[in-house]
């Protein structure tokens, strides 16, 4: 047993170091498919997939890849909610030794060209809504195929037939792939067709490409502290060490009976540890919601009543104000663990949802560089407020100073620093940033905070100038840059502000240029310019127009010193 002041704290059952198995990341579905056939592994609306044949479909996906000449090593984007397609196809490119990238499906045209660009992307997995995006952007999208699909593709017969429906009574969706469009584009697949067109015998006979552990399994983009997007280099073993830590942190259930709301999005790296990965290999029925809506949200705790509720502060702040009207809230008191990811968990939150759930919902702490956890408090009564919790299994952590690395005493406040088998392997194509982020064996997070002598870890400050708006990074230099393009821009500034539902919102402050004025007008022109290039959470809440920034004497802008008039 290592000798660190956590490995004590740590809940009986949870042990000190994980013997990890030589295996890829695809062993966890291929274990619970043989352990579990029957079991449901997904229930989406009214539809239920079992393992077996979630085992199947992965299989004859897998095999039209390859069809396409998909090869080891080559990146496939996934640009998809939380719907039955995504864990398909993520196991399908991992079984024939391909990488892949997840992407945010509401990602503007800049965004998601800079993600295919920067990773090589050969094939892009989408919904058919969002085509036009990539209509608009093909030039710039370097891509050989287009795999397109629908949430309804999965949908019940009965379903499916109300969908038109519903859709009707809401605001109209925009303008679709049509069929003329993909019969006269060679490039473009339909994802159901394409799997309908395996044959029984060929999955029966299908062989995964043999892989490694230390191979590389996912491209997971992180704008890191620097705002520049890169592509954390997440390896097999990486993965699979990192299911392994969440899985032995939470107390052992019935295998094959437990249950998850997955709305966390499977392409944030929480989503895809701690929702997909986790419930796939506990064998766990994954009920799948592709956006978070409070009122959906409520409607499956009531009627399918999940023991496990991974998500972020905001989630549980809107059910609990979704429910608040509510007499009878028995349901929810199926719910016995629920980790909070991607964001600080407020105190008040978390005692208001372990009251009416007479659960426990507890606060981890991560990085996309880590797969993502490090840290967690345990499920218990020893959890403690306004900690990120103890380190995991296999993982070291430690507390530096920051300019000189030296380990700092216990209750010091330095940089948060951490090793383990699921830290990645280095940037995408990013050497220097590589070695900077690297000292001495230790990854360091960027974020400061401090050790007690229980060995509890509390962060202090969140990495310089980064926002985190519901549960998502904002990085001020992103959306400064998009602004100074806007020709009213002389300057721009952006800043978190404290935000009681979203945790931090992004305000903006602006210099206009000679000629302009500080107006209504002008200030939505901004907006709407933002809109074009950036996907809703990173875009600013708040706007005010400033005569001059404040700096140093060096000229760099002082963002602490702008405040909210």
């Amino acid at each position: 047993m290592r000798s660190h002041p956590w490995v004590r704290h740590y809940e009986e059952g949870v042990p000190d170091l994980i013997d990890l198995p030589d295996e890829s990341l695809t062993w966890i579905l291929d274990d619970v498919a043989k352990s579990f056939p029957d079991q449901t592994a997904f229930i989406y609306y009214n539809t239920r997939i079992t393992y077996a044949r979630f085992f199947t479909l992965v299989h004859a996906f897998a095999i039209q890849l390859q069809r396409l000449g998909i090869q080891p090593g080559d990146r496939v984007a996934l640009s998809l909610p939380n719907i039955p397609q995504y864990p398909i196809a993520f196991f399908a490119i991992l079984k024939i030794g391909a990488v892949a990238v997840p992407t945010n499906p509401l990602y503007t045209e800049h965004e998601l060209a800079h993600q295919l660009s920067d990773s090589g992307a050969r094939i892009l997995i989408m919904l058919d809504m969002f085509y036009p995006i990539v209509r608009n952007a093909r030039s710039r999208i370097p891509v050989e195929h287009i795999i397109i699909t629908s949430v309804t593709d999965y949908f019940s017969p009965i379903l499916r037939a109300l969908y038109p429906l519903t859709q009707l009574r809401s605001k109209p969706p925009s303008p679709k792939l049509t069929f003329k469009e993909l019969r006269a584009d060679p490039c473009l697949h339909l994802m159901k067709e394409m799997q309908a067109r395996t044959t029984d015998s060929e999955v029966a006979t299908f062989k995964p490409v043999p892989v490694k552990s230390d191979d590389l399994a996912v491209l997971q983009y992180t704008g890191g502290t620097t705002g520049i997007a890169k592509g954390a280099m997440l390896t097999h073993r990486n993965l699979l060490a990192n299911t392994l830590q969440t899985t032995k942190w939470v107390p052992k259930g019935k295998e094959g009976q437990e249950s998850a709301v997955c709305v966390a999005p499977f392409f944030h790296a929480y989503g895809m540890t701690v929702c997909m990965n986790l419930g796939i290999y506990a064998g766990a029925t994954l009920i799948l919601l592709p956006r978070f809506q409070p009122k959906e949200v409520a409607r499956a705790l009531r009627r399918y009543r999940p023991s496990m509720f991974p998500g972020i502060p905001t989630m549980y702040i809107a059910i609990m104000r979704e429910l608040g009207k509510e007499k009878n809230l028995d349901f929810m008191q199926s719910i016995k663990y629920s980790i909070s990811g991607a964001a600080p968990l407020p105190a008040q939150v978390q005692n208001d949802f372990n009251a009416m759930t007479q659960g426990k919902l507890v606060e981890g702490y991560g990085l996309s560089e880590a797969a993502p956890v490090t840290h967690c408090n345990p499920l218990t009564e020893k959890s403690r407020n306004g900690s990120i919790g103890l380190p995991l299994p296999n993982v070291e952590a430690a507390i530096l100073n920051a300019e000189t690395g030296d380990p700092l005493p216990i209750g010091e406040v330095g940089e948060i620093v951490v090793k383990g088998p699921n830290i990645m392997r280095g940037y995408w194509k990013r050497e220097e940033e590589t070695r900077a982020l690297f000292t001495n064996g230790w990854m360091r997070t960027g974020d400061l905070g401090r050790m007690d002598e229980d060995g509890y870890f509390y962060v202090v400050e969140r990495a310089k100038d980064m926002i985190i708006a519901s549960g998502f990074n904002v990085y001020p230099r992103e959306v400064e840059e998009v602004l100074f393009q806007h020709p009213a821009v002389e300057e721009a500034a952006v800043k978190g502000i404290a935000d009681a539902y979203r945790g931090e919102t992004v305000a903006a402050f602006i210099v206009l240029k000679d000629g302009y004025q500080p107006d209504e007008a002008n200030k939505q022109s901004i907006l709407a310019f933002c809109k074009q290039r950036l996907a809703a959470y990173k875009m600013p809440k708040m706007l005010e127009f400033r005569d001059e920034l404040p700096k140093s004497l060096v000229g760099k802008v002082l963002r602490r010193k702008l405040q909210v008039e």
